[in-house]
């Protein structure tokens, strides 16, 4: 204890590691969010540490976010809320990744971003620079780790690009997708749904769990009167504008979130009030099989379709068949 009765980090246990944390990834050369408490935890829990852990004794372990806030619970005393996962995931472990400081699914590449099983471990040339920290052969582990570090980056970047799945625009534009999950119904949506059933039309947005907003022409829906756009609401999968009809077609990709129920259709209906294009509403299955668990929630006045009958419709009801309601 110091003089004037208060604590020297060397009697917190805890906070001399956090520390110690953020004074490594500062030598890591990450910035002063990829630095701060979060992140020293964040990368404490992935090396396995409680406060009383030794630096050589860090293992890599495979963890999911699930486990990684377990961890700060239970070992490190950081009991943060739930929705806190999210911003651990997007604003530390993203970054982490991109520095290749952390692998992502290094047991299964091509498992979707957004997979419950979606998992992180240290990379194994950072563990052995975190082991010796406090060693006498740190500070040219740290040299040498640095050197080479960008080298990994370069790999680590083509090594996710080649993982992306390859689409083309009904525009004929390239592009990919993050891979894995939903992806590859959005691929199918584009490439066979559009061309048949919106022909000519604009592809205005497109989600990806990857990145929100992979495709968001903010102008363009502006211009229609959708304005508003809140970028963590609850958007469709896809919005295609077609000029000709003055539509805008809001699709649902349902192999993993379910089709355009009657609350679903509420929401795009709120979300899109100021639209002054007519909304047709279409929830999109990778098979008749797979709609079959949905049939009794698919709203009515709304278009369902199935990537395994692709140039077919089936419409739930209404007087219209592909076409807006009256608002």
């Amino acid at each position: 204890m110091t003089d004037g009765g208060l604590f020297s980090i060397e009697d917190d246990p805890l906070r001399r590691k956090i520390e110690q944390a953020q004074y490594l990834l500062r030598m890591l050369k990450f910035d002063e969010e990829r630095s701060n408490e979060r992140s020293a935890l964040t990368l404490l829990a992935l090396l396995s540490h409680d406060p009383e852990t030794a630096w050589a004794d860090s293992t890599n372990e495979l963890m999911t976010t699930h486990v990684i806030m377990a961890r700060l619970r239970e070992r490190l005393s950081k009991d943060y809320k739930s929705n806190t996962r999210e911003t651990i995931r997007r604003q530390t472990l993203h970054q982490f990744v991109g520095a290749v400081l952390v692998e992502h699914n290094p047991d299964d590449p091509q498992r979707a971003v957004n997979s419950p099983k979606s998992c992180y471990r240290i990379h194994p040339q950072a563990l052995g620079l975190f082991q010796s920290y406090g060693d006498s052969v740190f500070e040219a582990r740290l040299r040498e780790y640095l050197t080479e570090v960008p080298s990994q980056i370069e790999v680590y970047a083509r090594a996710r690009e080649l993982s992306r799945i390859p689409i083309v625009l009904p525009s004929g534009k390239p592009f990919t997708l993050s891979p894995g999950g939903q992806n590859i119904l959005i691929k199918q949506i584009l490439e066979e749904f559009c061309p048949q059933f919106t022909p000519g039309g604009q592809v205005l947005y497109v989600g990806d769990a990857d990145a929100k907003f992979a495709i968001f022409e903010k102008e363009a829906l502006a211009a229609l009167g959708v304005s508003h756009i809140d970028q963590h609401g609850k958007m469709p999968d896809l919005i295609v504008y077609m000029p000709g009809k003055n539509w805008l077609v809001l699709l649902e990709a349902a192999s993993s979130h379910g089709p355009v129920d009657s609350k679903r259709h509420e929401e795009l209906a709120t979300l899109f009030a100021g639209s002054s294009a007519g909304l047709v509403y279409v929830s999109c299955f990778p098979s008749r099989n797979e709609m079959r668990k949905y049939l009794s929630a698919i709203a009515w006045e709304t278009e369902a379709w199935c990537a395994d009958n692709p140039t077919h419709l089936i419409h739930f009801n209404g007087e219209r068949f592909l076409g807006p309601y009256e608002k």
